[in-house]
């Protein structure tokens, strides 16, 4: 029967499953029918109509788990970007469930490896064999009473992780579930998240994708996951049942938002898994290569390779366009995910003529009554031309905030001239944010995250350590702003160790005390360790899983990550929806943000300017609203001193026209100090900070009368 055009995909109608699959070049596209197993082909049936380059056809007798795949017959002329070869079995970029895994075989690629005209060749071996199947869904679920967690984004922490990694080592996670989604649907596990006053958990990738045939080589494994090959599928390897990844990936989403937690995937739609004209063919490159890649324009031939990985999806095609916002909206709607992190966002805003925050998929995705309606994050970079563009990206959007992670970074390993550049990251980067109604959570302030050296490992070494990744330590960045305190690696020395535990309390407190929205790199709330490897990709080990066996001081330190978390709840002014301004507040005659120096007077331009300023302070006053604004009864004045001399700094503590005394809610330098033990200093008195460490303390006003209380 010829069924019809739309959806795409394998889609079960109740009465039978209609297939359809674009390619505007294909000549003829056969449907490939497997046993339940997926190693016995029983069938090709060619779909019968072609309309509006979709070829499609209904099979009343197909059920909910009908194992297909298909074949796809046209030109094999690369030199004009056609690498069609009926030979190679291809995956629909459309499935929801995958069958099987793929065995690395020469017979996978559309030319014959080893010939002398390389790609050009023709390959005639079957594939089938070697490939993963797709499997018809239904996609039913009884999700009850799920719902949308809905966190603003002036509340939201996000908590980066590995669905995997996260779990492996837990011990009070059943052995059965560990490095699963059940695993990270754990009670005990999503109790320890929320402590930390996350709101919204971000797993690196868990779309369908393959591992390296180098890697495997090696007797490694592609661990992150950014090698994508099915938007709409569930990574299989992290469910108990693998044929069940579909079901199970419901149930840890549905267990995340019974505990208010939100659901933020890493999506990789910049690039696929089949790499550039040497690369293996098993979906796209065999289905339509001329319309789902970036192809030279004058040698269609090669690939565009603005990702680094050998292709580039081509997001300027409306059909290639479609299916990536076809996989976000199932994502959303069927999968209840609270929104996306995109890898190499500026590869999916590039049009031929380059970075656009104008591009058909940016205001695809600001016109979506669905997609408008999450949080979208961009990792504002990529490796090609124009492709760093952090703060560019159009309104509705938030982006990685890389200047942020390298500002803090560089402050507190004592690097001269950073004072001014930290001033800025402190205020939620409003010179590169404050456009076009932009507000301060645009920024995602970040330490560390799965690509680098962990918070612990950044005041443990010098420099990378990646040998175990077998490419001779050559892999990961070199320019770390790292800085060991005299050992390369552990150390017994009480000394050193105590230094590197502030340091690391002082840029964790610097990240959750920062306007804009933090994110925390799971494990770095413990002092987590990945030994020096700032490149963990392949590392599906104990230099990846996170190792809860915390110790004291891994105690300690989330103790003091939880306190931060109550920290900046109790006080909406470290949360503000708006950018902060030191302009003059005429009605209650002060500033919403001002900066002083050690001597208790405010910040002059040579202050900001001298490369030797490494200590300042940062007030907060609450009492400075823009016209309009009820002040919430917590919305206080608070003082933040950073001190990243060696040595410690006498601090005159500002003074204020109401003020009475300072209290002192938070100093790095005091390891296990109470909440409820909240000692006050006079204001106008000198307060001796430690070197390297920092401080906050709020206003105790003369007047008895606490501000009214009003929702934010």
């Amino acid at each position: 029967m010829q069924g019809r055009p739309n959806p795409l995909g394998a889609t079960w109608t109740g009465l039978g499953v209609n297939f359809a699959l674009f390619s505007a070049n294909a000549t003829k596209v056969e449907l490939c029918l497997f046993d339940n197993t997926g190693e016995t082909e029983l069938e090709r049936i060619e779909l019968p109509e072609y309309t509006n380059e979709v070829f499609h056809g209904f099979l009343p007798d197909a059920r909910p788990g009908t194992v297909y795949a298909y074949r796809v017959h046209g030109p094999y002329e690369p030199d004009a970007g056609h690498r069609f070869n009926p030979n190679k079995l291809l995956l629909d970029p459309y499935t929801l469930s995958h069958v099987g895994d793929l065995k690395w075989d020469h017979a996978l690629f559309g030319y014959t490896i080893g010939h002398p005209d390389n790609d050009l060749s023709f390959d005639e071996r079957d594939s089938a064999q070697f490939m993963p199947k797709c499997r018809v869904v239904d996609p039913a679920f009884t999700w009850g009473n799920d719902r949308r967690p809905r966190i603003p984004w002036e509340r939201t922490v996000f908590y980066e992780t590995h669905v995997k990694g996260i779990t492996k080592r837990h011990p009070l996670v059943p052995e059965d579930q560990r490095g699963t989604y059940a695993g990270l649907g754990n009670r005990e596990v999503i109790q320890h998240i929320k402590s930390l006053g996350v709101t919204s958990v971000e797993l690196l990738p868990i779309h369908f994708f393959l591992n390296d045939d180098y890697l495997l080589d090696k007797g490694m494994v592609n661990y992150w996951g950014y090698n994508s090959l099915g938007f709409f599928s569930p990574a299989r390897r992290y469910a108990r049942t693998p044929d069940f990844a579909f079901s199970e990936f419901k149930e840890m989403v549905a267990r995340l938002h019974d505990a208010g937690l939100e659901v933020i995937m890493d999506v990789v739609y910049n690039h696929t898994a089949e790499g550039n004209e040497r690369g293996a063919t098993l979906s796209f490159k065999g289905i339509d290569n001329a319309s789902y890649y970036r192809l030279l324009p004058d040698q269609p031939r090669y690939y565009i390779n603005d990702t680094g990985t050998g292709n580039t999806v081509n997001l300027s095609h409306p059909r290639v366009l479609q299916m990536v916002t076809d996989s976000l909206r199932y994502w959303v709607n069927e999968m209840h995910v609270d929104g996306f992190r995109f890898d190499l966002g500026t590869i999916l805003a590039r049009e031929p003529h380059g970075f656009d925050d104008q591009s058909a998929f940016l205001k695809a995705c600001n016109q979506d009554p669905l997609l408008a309606d999450v949080k979208l994050i961009a990792e504002p970079w990529d490796i090609g031309p124009g492709g760093y563009q952090v703060g560019n990206f159009a309104p509705g959007w938030a982006e990685w905030n890389d200047k942020y992670r390298d500002t803090v970074r560089g402050f507190w390993v004592g690097e001269e001239g950073s004072a001014a550049d930290l001033g800025k990251r402190l205020s939620g980067s409003a010179d590169l944010f404050d456009h076009h109604g932009r507000k301060p959570w645009a920024t995602v302030n970040f330490l560390a995250a799965h690509d680098g050296f962990t918070v612990n490992d950044l005041v443990t070494y010098n420099e990378k350590h990646n040998e175990a990744n077998g490419e001779e330590n050559r892999d990961g960045h070199s320019h770390n702003r790292s800085f060991n305190y005299g050992v390369e690696g552990p150390t017994d020395d009480p000394a050193i160790n105590a230094v590197r535990e502030r340091q690391i309390r002082n840029m964790i407190a610097t990240l959750y005390l920062s306007q804009g929205t933090p994110m925390l790199l799971a494990g770095d709330e413990f002092g987590r360790t990945q030994g020096g490897n700032n490149n963990a990709y392949c590392q599906d080990n104990e230099i990846s899983w996170l190792d809860w066996n915390w110790g004291e001081k891994g105690e300690h330190l989330v103790n003091f990550v939880q306190r931060l978390a109550r920290l900046r709840e109790r006080f909406p002014v470290l949360r503000r929806g708006r950018f902060l301004s030191g302009d003059h507040h005429e009605a209650s005659g002060t500033k919403a943000l001002s900066w002083w120096n050690p001597s208790g007077e405010e910040m002059t331009a040579e202050d900001w300017q001298n490369p030797s300023t490494k200590c300042l302070a940062r007030m907060l006053d609450g009492r400075a609203q823009e016209s309009g604004i009820k002040v919430a009864a917590r919305d206080e004045t608070l003082l933040m001193i950073l001190n990243a001399h060696d040595e410690a700094v006498e601090f005159v503590l500002p003074d204020s026209a109401d003020g009475r005394e300072w209290v002192r809610l938070l100093d790095t330098n005091v390891v296990g100090e109470e909440e409820d033990e909240e000692p006050a200093f006079p204001i106008g008195e000198s307060y001796t900070v430690t070197g390297r460490s920092l401080l906050l303390f709020r206003l105790r006003t003369n007047s008895r009368k606490a501000p009214a209380a009003a929702a934010e």
